[in-house]
């Protein structure tokens, strides 16, 4: 499963080797500074907006890759019932990361104490 961290000044999504075919994406860093707001979501799916291209899915089991919407697009990686934390940019190549994770609202308090932006 992919992992969420901040590390030094930057945030890290790590994918494993079959998110990353499924995704036909590598790890993602953005600096903390970009990071707006941290959020958790019992039902991640939920929040996806637009259309996957490219990237793999099964609606409502899994949803791997970039998310294009006309306000800009959005890096998944979600498991079907599995929180997610949801991360909102600006000034990044992603408007946000919807990311899966059992431990969800410590991920999100961990980023929230390190991004000096974040609500």
């Amino acid at each position: 499963m992919a992992s969420l961290a901040p590390e030094n000044d930057e945030l890290v999504l790590r994918l494993s080797r079959r998110e990353k075919l499924g995704a036909l994406h590598g790890d993602v860093r953005v600096p903390l500074s970009a990071v707006e707001r941290v959020s958790v979501s019992a039902t991640p799916f939920r929040e996806l907006r637009g259309l996957r291209a490219p990237g793999a899915g099964l609606p409502g089991v899994i949803a791997l890759g970039t998310w294009r919407y006309r306000a800009g697009k959005d890096l998944v990686a979600l498991y079907r019932r599995t929180p997610g934390v949801i991360v909102d940019l600006r000034d990044a190549p992603y408007r946000r990361l919807l990311v899966s994770a059992d431990d969800a609202p410590a991920i999100a308090a961990a980023i929230r104490r390190r991004a000096p932006n974040a609500i």
